[in-house]
């Protein structure tokens, strides 16, 4: 099916703002005439009247009299009275997310915001997209969750747009490291601490770890796992370690862990995950090649999911806020917009993650 077009108008809208964020037109500076837009871009003197007055009436653009038309300052937009709260996910319908959406929601609400959601699929450019669309919009702040935040920030300009706007936002799940906004996140390092060294107690000396690391929580998390070894004094052998990027997801993994599991006398006696979705994978990949859990190997997950108890067998997993992690963003954001909480990182949270004990883990026998 051939996607629909948008119309002229908003195409040029869309073009026009594009310039805003990217700082091709500065604040008080004359925008080129109706008839030097229509020119450019082959549209009706009427198209680039009717983009001129949404923006205007959106509060990016004003007229004098006379004169011509012109870019807000960031002081006039600001005083757009119209309040819209925009949220950036990596995912919206499956796994922890709906829960964190839900909890900035209801926070939402209860103040009076709407509440403008947009999903990356922890894509870079669908990032940039959402970007551009929530700030086409007249908004008063955006909670954002970083896209692969190990590898870098190709949208840069957009959040120096929004400082530029003194448009309020914070992060969660993530921050990227250049940005000095508040952030509300897991202690994952911790979690990975905690999970291998919860094995290790159990008697386990051979444990692999599966993390995805094109996102700072798998970064932080694997950190965590080698700090608990060293910790303990538990030699970490480089083969027990399993990286993969969001595209390998599904395969990576779980071609690896077959591999282990093949190994005999050398395969891992536990495994820790980067999250619960990996682990109720791997738990697949154990039944493949025979094995039981926790009888022949532990597992250990992360998130406390609503995966952790839909298996056969319940998941040792670290627990993840969710539903608090969005009620607080959403409630911190409202008081960076109303002045009573200052735009600092120290503003943020940070979560300390908890051992949920359940059937998947176990005190390694004698082989």
């Amino acid at each position: 099916m051939k996607e629909k077009q948008l119309p002229k108008y908003l195409q040029l809208k869309q073009e026009i703002l594009e310039w805003l964020h990217a700082g091709k037109l500065k604040p008080d500076e004359q925008m080129p005439s109706e008839n030097e837009i229509a020119e450019q871009f082959q549209l009706s003197r009427q198209t680039v009247r009717q983009t001129f007055g949404e923006l205007e009436q959106e509060g990016w653009l004003y007229r004098v009299q006379g004169k011509g038309t012109f870019v807000s300052t960031p002081q006039m937009q600001k005083g757009r009275d119209i309040q819209t709260i925009g949220v950036v996910t990596t995912y919206i319908s499956d796994y922890i997310f709906p829960h964190i959406v839900r909890g900035a929601e209801a926070a939402l609400r209860n103040k009076g915001y709407r509440l403008l959601l947009s999903s990356t699929d922890n894509d870079k450019e669908k990032e940039k997209e959402s970007l551009h669309m929530l700030m086409s919009q007249p908004l008063s702040g955006l909670i954002i969750e970083p896209t692969k935040s190990a590898e870098g920030n190709p949208n840069l300009n957009y959040f120096l747009s929004l400082d530029y706007h003194n448009i309020p936002y914070l992060m969660i799940n993530a921050r990227y490291p250049e940005m000095n906004c508040p952030s509300l996140i897991v202690d994952d390092e911790e979690g990975g601490f905690l999970a291998a060294q919860h094995l290790i107690k159990l008697g386990h000396r051979r444990i692999a770890g599966f993390f995805k690391t094109d996102d700072l929580q798998g970064v932080n998390r694997l950190k965590g796992f080698i700090r608990a070894h060293r910790h303990e004094q538990i030699p970490l052998s480089p083969d027990c370690v399993v990286d993969y990027t969001t595209e390998e997801k599904t395969t990576t993994p779980y071609e690896s862990a077959l591999a282990m599991l093949a190994d005999g006398e050398q395969r891992p006696t536990a495994i820790v995950c980067y999250n619960d979705e990996l682990a109720v994978q791997l738990l697949e990949a154990i039944r493949t090649v025979g094995l039981q859990v926790p009888e022949d190997i532990s597992i250990v997950g992360f998130d406390d999911s609503s995966l952790a108890t839909a298996t056969e067998v319940k998941l040792t997993t670290l627990a993840h806020p969710k539903a608090e992690l969005g009620t607080d963003a959403a409630e911190l954001l409202i008081q960076m917009i109303e002045k009573t909480s200052v735009n600092s990182p120290d503003a943020g949270k940070i979560y300390k993650p908890e051992l949920v004990i359940r059937e998947s883990t176990a005190r390694l026998l004698p082989r």
